[in-house]
């Protein structure tokens, strides 16, 4: 019986486990193609460049106090 069970809670211990360092750098990618997808659709719904797209956010940003 207890070799049945090392086999089944053997793998957990040679699993790879994966920092948290890796996991907060993979949320901040997703952040920043959402921030760029965000631009890309303010760009197309005001008809304007990405210069004036990163203008217009950190005027907003000013506004709000956060920067």
């Amino acid at each position: 019986m207890a070799s049945i069970l090392e086999q089944l809670i053997w793998p957990l211990h040679r699993r790879p486990r994966m920092e948290p360092k890796a996991l907060f750098e993979i949320d901040l990618d997703r952040k920043a193609r959402e921030l760029e997808t965000a631009k890309a659709i303010l760009q197309e719904v005001f008809a304007t460049s990405l210069a004036e797209v990163d203008e217009m956010i950190r005027l907003r940003l000013e506004d709000r106090g956060l920067l």
